[in-house]
């Protein structure tokens, strides 16, 4: 017998928790047993009724709050890449910078001189990047910087 009157007195508690009325409760249940598509339907209808939106309301922005791309500062490219466009009349004195910019060996250092535009190092920092670009210029080179 005191196991009917706690159960008794566990779904008193229940009722007391939820202040939903039965009605409401079984619209809900028969909200619940609704496919997507009668939701929807559901929802177009109740707009059109009441007229009202089912949307989010829009968020206020405080004036002078909004930030449009001209007033966003560009994100700085923080790694570089270097290529080397052209060789010029100094072909020779350009190899041996690519060869002391880069960790190449004489044959690839050849090689890249020889098939530009190549990159010459990736992922290097913007001062870096313009150093080898000055050492290379100096020999004649034409260096890009991207």
């Amino acid at each position: 017998m005191s196991e009917q009157k706690n159960q008794g007195m566990q779904s008193e508690q229940k009722e007391e928790v939820s202040p939903l009325s039965e009605k409401l409760q079984s619209l809900i249940s028969t909200i619940e047993k609704m496919s997507l598509m009668e939701l929807s339907q559901l929802v177009k209808a109740l707009e059109e009724k009441f007229g009202v939106s089912a949307s989010a309301p829009a968020v206020a922005v405080a004036p002078g709050a909004t930030s449009t791309p001209a007033q966003e500062p560009k994100e700085e490219k923080s790694s570089f890449e270097v290529v080397l466009s052209a060789v010029g009349d100094k072909k020779i004195q350009v190899i041996k910078e690519i060869r002391a910019v880069t960790t190449l060996g004489l044959k690839e250092a050849k090689e890249l001189v020889e098939k530009v535009p190549q990159t010459v190092k990736k992922d290097v920092s913007k001062e870096e990047a313009e150093e080898i670009k000055k050492k290379l210029e100096a020999v004649g080179a034409k260096v890009e910087i991207k």
